[in-house]
């Protein structure tokens, strides 16, 4: 019972700094697709990094263990390009149709509803996709310090470096 109390108030405070952080609107989303307006990129490269190292050094208390899911290319090149397509069309990732809904921008209803068509129609179709484009690139369940040989501190901080890097070029170059 506690788990679903700690999903739903984290659920609520990362709806907060959406709204916040000003994600959940439109022209902030046309201008990340445009790369006219890093706002979300900057959101959500803040977001990998403190779920980084919260994850790892939660694991490494002995806390929380990694439940690793297997990556495969062909799968990630799929949901990246059907991502990418709805994001394009409807001008909401999932996360933020959600929180704009929840804004009562009602526009972001039918994206969700998209996802929801959407589910359904890859649920009908797992089985010939899992036979074929999901198997394809099969790397197993790996993570990225795993495959370079470092700790995974050794790739969060290299992350930070970069992060840092691009959110210094986005406000030079007025992002």
């Amino acid at each position: 019972m506690m788990s679903l109390l700690y999903g739903l108030v984290s659920g609520i405070l990362f709806g907060v700094l959406l709204q916040r952080a000003e994600v959940l609107r439109y022209d902030r989303q046309v201008g990340a697709l445009r790369l006219m307006d890093m706002t979300i990129f900057k959101f959500m490269l803040t977001a990998i990094m403190v779920a980084s190292v919260g994850i790892y050094f939660l694991k490494d208390m002995g806390l929380v263990s990694l439940s690793l899911k297997e990556a495969a290319f062909g799968a990630q090149i799929v949901g990246g390009t059907l991502f990418g397509i709805g994001w394009g069309l409807l001008g909401y990732c999932p996360g933020t149709a959600g929180g704009a809904l929840g804004e009562g921008r009602l526009d972001a209803a039918w994206g969700l509803l998209g996802m929801l068509a959407g589910g359904a129609v890859y649920a009908a179709i797992y089985p010939a996709l899992k036979a074929t484009v999901l198997g394809l690139g099969k790397v197993g369940k790996v993570t990225l310090p795993q495959v370079m040989g470092v700790s995974h501190w050794v790739v969060i901080a290299a992350m930070a470096i970069l992060f840092l890097a691009m959110f210094r070029l986005f406000e030079k170059k007025g992002l």
